[in-house]
This record gives C-alpha cells, structure tokens and sequence, in this order.
C-alpha cells in the first residue's frame, strides 16, 4: 500500500529524481569552522596550531583530493530518523580551489544489503552500533567506484535548534510563493481520518493510470501551506528550514535553481551571524552552541584533523563548485539517465526502488561516469554509455597587415 502511494507520488513529480542540494557541503563549511571556533573556548592551544600549520595532512586521493561523503538526516521529528535522504560525495580540490559533488537518490537500490541506500545507516547501526558511518562509505564507494575519506553525518534538527540560539535569521526573500504541498515531520503516513477500507480504496485509485487525484487530495493532513512574502524576513530555526527545503512552490521558486539560491541565502545569514562580534563574545551562547554541534554531528574526522578541516573550510572561499546527479534523466528534455525504475517485485523487496539501467548491480557505467566527471570533462549519459562531446576547434583569426601609408 505505501508502496503504490509512493510510486504515485513520484509519478505525480514527473518521476524525475530531484537534484540534491548544496546546503549540505555549505553547513559542513560552516560546522566545522564552527567546532574550530567554539573550541578555543576550551582549549587555546588548539589555536594556536591552527595557526601555525600551514600543510594540510589530511587523507587525500593520489592526486592531492580529499574525498568527502556528506549524509542528511530528517532527525527524530520524521518517520524513520536515522534514514539518510540526502547523500552527496563531494571531491575537494584545495590547490585549485574546487569541489566536485556528485548526488545519490535515496531510493538506489542496494542488492547485498537488500535495502535502499538511505536504509545503509540505520540497518548497520541496529547490527553493530556505532558502525553506520563506515559501513555508508563502504557501500557508496563501491557503487561510485571512488575512495571515500571521510564520512559527516548532519541532523537538521540541530540546524534548527542552532539558528534559534543566535536569535533567528534575516533573510531577504526574493520573490512571494506558495508551497501547498511541504510534508509535515511525524505524518507521512498518517490516515487523516480515513478508516483501513478506505485507505485501501484510496491507494488502489492512487496507484492507477487514470487516478485523477493526489495524494495531496486523498491525505491533506500529511501537507501544510507554506507562505512567504517578498523582501526582509526574521525567521526562526524552523521557519528557515521550510523556507530552504520547499520543493512544491509555485511558479519560479519551484524550480531547484531557486531553492539553491535560498539555501545560499539561509547559509551566508547563518555563517555571519555564529561569526558574529555578538556570538565570539558570548561564552555561554558559544558554549550552547558547541553542544548543538557535537549533538548533531557524527564524523569519523579524528580531533587531532580538526584544525586541518579549518584550514581546509577556509581554503573554500569562494572555491568554484559544481554538481552532478545520478538519476533517470528528464524525458522532457531528452536528457537520459543512469538509473531506472523496474517493477515492484520480490527481487528488490517489493518496494519502489531505483537501479542501475544495465542491472540491480552493474555500476560500471555510474564508476565511468563519475570518473568523468571528476576529471572536469563534459560528460553525457548516450543510449550505450558515457559520451565525452569531442570540443570544437578554436578558429584562430588570420592576422591581418597593418600598411603604413
């Protein structure tokens, strides 16, 4: 039954994977230039290395990259917490000043784990504790075919709770929209009133060709009516995470460029203000946050790699970063993709899943085209492989004689 919803819902959105986001390479910016601030309140030899060290001796690819596995989660307020929806590989490259992302869709089906890959997390913690994260870059990197080097995992909510603990935000919307369809955290799956029959009519109508409603209509009370007005806003922690996470507005804030715009809003107002005079000179508000933090941050980046992290983070200033998405393509703009969406069957758990379009597990193609990517060549998803267009020549202009009269 939450099967055919899901698989009406995502038929509904154009069944297009939806780009994954920056905001989560930006909070990492920002946490860890945060842990690196707020423990000089503790500790100031601390800072005193930070300033000293001119290397950064942290893991890195034999070309000098670090590899860096960023995972988002819900938090407690959402059905299934620990349930990593957010998934982005990104590749840094300190000396030219660069990151590369690439993102995963959390329906990736997982055939040795039998599960989803937003699933890898919490099945591996419930079988060995503590084991999450490293069991996450294991599996990512053998679908990607890139070694992972370090693995951060960010709960929103403590993004939330950190926001209001600086007093909320001042944020300059753009333009005013509407979002009549944001998901409300805890009700994803709530009946809204219907009976079992019903909502078993309802799924049935749903997961049929000619269903002439949505889910929106069938369950009203899992959506709420987000509203914002055009021009300087104060928002709290919860405000400013609806406000970066809409993905249903209406007209030009619907589209993914708009929302990347609104996390960048949401993260350089975030990024002054845990800098700001009024928060370094506070020790108690600074002392708060550096609990909000490492409440809502696990990493695998050992203390004595925290000061590199700093020097790393600042190096980022005003780095070039681009992104990737494995995904299904978009029909509507002949774009072809990597993955595809196979029948609901016993072989991937009866879910709506995605996969590999050559196999449950053949990620030769993903491998290749990450590779590609990450060599900063122009690489498409052809109907056989990857294709790297061929650049045209440069004309290079006939000089002409100047005559001398």
């Amino acid at each position: 039954m939450d099967n055919m919803l899901h698989a009406s819902r995502r038929r509904r959105q154009g069944q297009g994977v939806r780009k994954r986001v920056k905001i989560l390479l930006a909070l990492f910016i920002v946490v860890i230039l945060g842990f690196g601030l707020l423990k000089v309140f503790q500790a100031l030899p601390f800072l005193c290395v930070t300033v000293a060290k001119k290397e950064i001796a942290l893991k890195k690819t034999p070309e000098k990259k670090v590899n860096l596995l960023i995972l988002g989660v819900g938090g407690e307020k959402h059905d299934g917490p620990n349930l990593t929806d957010t998934i982005i590989f990104a590749q840094i490259d300190p000396e030219k000043k660069n990151v590369r992302m690439v993102s995963l869709p959390r329906d990736l089906w997982i055939p040795d784990t039998q599960s989803k890959v937003n699933h890898i997390y919490t099945l591996a913690d419930e079988n060995d504790p503590g084991s999450g994260l490293a069991t996450n870059k294991k599996k990512i990197s053998e679908v990607l075919g890139q070694p992972i080097d370090y693995a951060i995992k960010i709960d929103f909510n403590g993004f939330v709770k950190a926001i209001d603990m600086v007093d909320g935000l001042d944020i300059d919307v753009t333009r005013t929209f509407d979002d009549y369809e944001y998901p409300v955290a805890g009700k994803e799956a709530a009946s809204c009133g219907h009976t079992e029959a019903e909502i078993a009519s309802l799924s049935a109508e749903l997961a049929s060709e000619s269903a002439t409603m949505t889910i929106m209509d069938a369950f009203p009370c899992r959506y709420e009516h987000l509203h914002f007005d055009k021009g300087p806003t104060h928002m709290d922690g919860e405000t400013a995470l609806k406000f970066v996470r809409s993905r249903h507005a209406l007209g030009k804030e619907g589209s993914d460029f708009a929302r990347s715009k609104r996390q960048e809003k949401v993260i350089n107002a975030f990024k002054d203000k845990l800098f700001s005079v009024g928060t370094i000179l506070n020790p108690m508000k600074a002392s708060s946050l550096f609990g909000v933090f490492k409440d809502s941050v696990e990493m695998d980046i050992k203390q004595d790699e925290l000061d590199d992290f700093i020097r790393l983070a600042q190096k980022l200033e005003g780095a070039k970063i681009t992104s990737a998405v494995i995904d299904m393509g978009d029909a509507s703009d002949d774009r072809l993709g990597l993955l595809m969406n196979p029948p609901i069957s016993p072989l991937y758990g009866n879910q709506w899943v995605l996969a590999p379009r050559n196999g449950p597990d053949d990620y030769t193609e993903i491998q290749q085209f990450v590779g590609c990517y990450l060599k900063g060549k122009t690489c498409m998803v052809g109907e056989y492989g990857i294709v790297t267009p061929t650049p045209k020549p440069t004309k290079i202009p006939t000089p002409t004689r100047s005559v001398e009269l």
